[in-house]
């Protein structure tokens, strides 16, 4: 469907900022409802915030709520997560997704970005 290459995770202090990047290709952008994911270790991957096809709507998780931002260019094909006040419980490897139109569940992933927070 569409191909996406997460980019931008590393290693950041608590409290400081890191912004991901997720680049669309493939299908037209702007038909897919785009979403971060994120699994610790030993842990199940969890929603951590999505936007739909119009950039108005975006929702969270209780956890990243008023922390992390979600926004999409339609020019560059392009998904932000813009992570501030970060905390070592954020630790995780992100997970860029894509929803089309008609389905049901996320079903393009990218390959994962690692992001590190420490204390």
């Amino acid at each position: 469907q569409v191909q996406l290459v997460e980019s931008g995770g590393g290693l950041v202090q608590a409290g400081g900022s890191l912004r991901l990047s997720c680049a669309a290709s493939g299908r037209t952008f702007s038909s897919y409802e785009m979403g971060w994911f994120r699994q610790a270790p030993g842990k199940e991957r969890e929603f951590v915030a999505g936007i739909r096809r119009s950039s108005i709507n975006t929702f969270y998780a209780d956890s990243v709520k008023g922390r992390f931002t979600i926004s999409r260019d339609y020019a560059k094909n392009t998904v932000y997560l813009q992570m501030d006040s970060v905390k070592p419980e954020d630790t995780a490897v992100y997970y860029c997704a894509a929803r089309a139109t008609l389905a049901s569940q996320y079903g393009s992933w990218g390959q994962g970005t690692q992001v590190t927070v420490s204390s």
